[in-house]
């Protein structure tokens, strides 16, 4: 197995085989959340218009979740918030569908898919699983996107899920006490724990960083003419 490790839109660009796109903070935190409070289907679209045409004309009962720059969208339901989802719960998400927005984790994902055979959405509350997963595939090559800043710049906390889920699959050590140490003083955490946003919320910051909550992965698939991200069930 050939581990690639990648960051940013041009890693994205540049994912071939298995891609395991990560998006701690907070996109592929949320997504995982929203399912286990029972969200029937998450559909991934880069969107914003193109996610309030869908409630309009496909479905009124979809929940829009999301966000442009960090900043809440217009019309959506909720902003791109672990702590905000887990408050509302599943009497907001229970059936439905959910149409999911992110500048980082869902664009990534969208764009990895052109180009590679199988797309993961990573984050450490799914990280064990993932790895698991790839693990009992053996895919010849394993393209590890570390999804950043607005796709632009380097963030710690994505870069260190990458390594611990390299070190699961047999690469590299991995110390999670010390990536706390450098997440948590990095301003990607900082401008949460401030608490001066209601948008970004200081309890993200705690979901988002909690290791193997869930024993399945998730992955993207196109359905149609949508993506849907679905939980996978690891092979026995």
């Amino acid at each position: 197995m050939q581990i690639r490790r990648l960051s940013l839109a041009e890693g994205a660009a540049a994912a071939r085989g298995t891609a395991v796109i990560i998006d701690v903070f907070r996109a592929f935190t949320c997504e995982p959340l929203m399912l286990h409070l029972g969200a029937r289907r998450i559909l991934l679209e880069g969107d914003p218009a193109a996610a309030l045409a869908f409630r309009q004309t496909d479905d009124p009962d979809a929940i829009l979740v999301g966000e442009v720059d960090e900043a809440p969208i217009e019309g959506f339901d909720l902003t791109n918030s672990p702590s905000l989802i887990l408050a509302r719960g599943r009497a907001l998400f229970d059936g439905r569908t959910v149409i999911h927005r992110t500048t980082s984790g869902v664009t990534g994902a969208l764009e990895a898919l052109e180009n590679c055979s199988e797309v993961l959405l990573a984050s450490y509350p799914t990280a064990q699983a993932t790895a698991a997963y790839i693990r009992a595939r053996q895919p010849e090559v394993v393209s590890i996107v570390a999804m950043g800043i607005r796709r632009e710049a380097p963030a710690p906390e994505d870069e260190a899920c990458g390594d611990y889920i390299e070190s699961l699959l047999g690469g590299r050590a991995y110390d999670h006490v010390a990536a706390l140490t450098t997440i948590l003083a990095h301003e990607t955490a900082q401008k949460f724990l401030r608490g001066d946003k209601p948008y970004l919320p200081r309890e993200d910051v705690t979901f988002c960083l909690q290791r193997d909550l869930f024993d399945w992965t998730l992955r993207a698939e196109r359905r149609g003419d949508r993506v849907e991200a679905s939980a996978l069930v690891l092979p026995t």
